[in-house]
């Protein structure tokens, strides 16, 4: 039986020739794609698929966040990051998230589908650009006793200060989510209050450094 895929990522040219690569694989059926993480929850709700290939820097929902809903709404699906970046603050919010694999996108294609073969095995995949001292790193940050700023927001605050990090305004991320836009000021406020920060320039710059938003231009 074919390993079913969810793939998610805002380029639609790199989207195309995954797709190309990963059907050409007998083992592998891509069953939906996305460009935004946001949809690629959804759709990992709906379809139950085996294994989301997820982009790390997506607009609206990060790759980061989107991986940890898919977790909590499709438990059985498994989340292959793939990024651009190797910093270690990507590879470790991907980590916690979920992931069970992290893929650099100038790898081979063979890395990512030997990634989404161990995956599915119920293994964990980290090509060998991000693997070693990114792993110790991450087991330390893990054991930690004080938590990062961003650690101290909640899933929805996360949310809330990517929208606004990529420049909606308060109504327009109220719409989003669905809630009111009070609503939206109180995570704003509880945000700001949190990370100690005064100004929504400060936040967008605080988010772009933690890899909360796409550094993509």
């Amino acid at each position: 039986m074919s390993i079913r895929i969810v793939l998610a990522d805002d380029h639609h040219i790199v989207r195309d020739g995954l797709r190309s690569l990963l059907e050409e694989q007998d083992d592998m059926e891509v069953v939906a794609e996305t460009d935004n993480g946001r949809e690629a929850v959804a759709l990992a709700a709906q379809l139950r698929p085996d294994v989301v290939v997820m982009d790390v820097g997506m607009p609206d929902l990060n790759g980061i966040e989107a991986a940890r809903q898919v977790r909590g709404r499709a438990p059985g699906s498994r989340v292959v990051a793939l990024s651009m970046h190797s910093d270690r603050r990507f590879v470790a919010g991907m980590l916690e998230a979920g992931a069970s694999g992290y893929v650099i996108k100038d790898a081979a294609f063979e890395e990512l589908a030997r990634a989404i073969r161990a995956v599915h095995e119920g293994r964990t995949f980290l090509c060998p650009a991000v693997a070693g001292v990114i792993v110790e790193d991450y087991l330390g940050r893990r054991a930690a006793t004080q938590p990062a700023p961003a650690r101290l927001l909640t899933p929805r605050e996360r949310e809330v200060l990517q929208l606004l990090a990529e420049g909606s305004s308060t109504k327009q991320t109220a719409a989003r989510l669905g809630v009111s836009a009070k609503t939206i000021e109180t995570h704003r406020s509880h945000i700001m209050e949190k990370l100690a920060i005064r100004s929504v320039a400060e936040l967008t710059k605080y988010a772009i450094r933690e890899g909360l938003t796409s550094l993509d231009p």
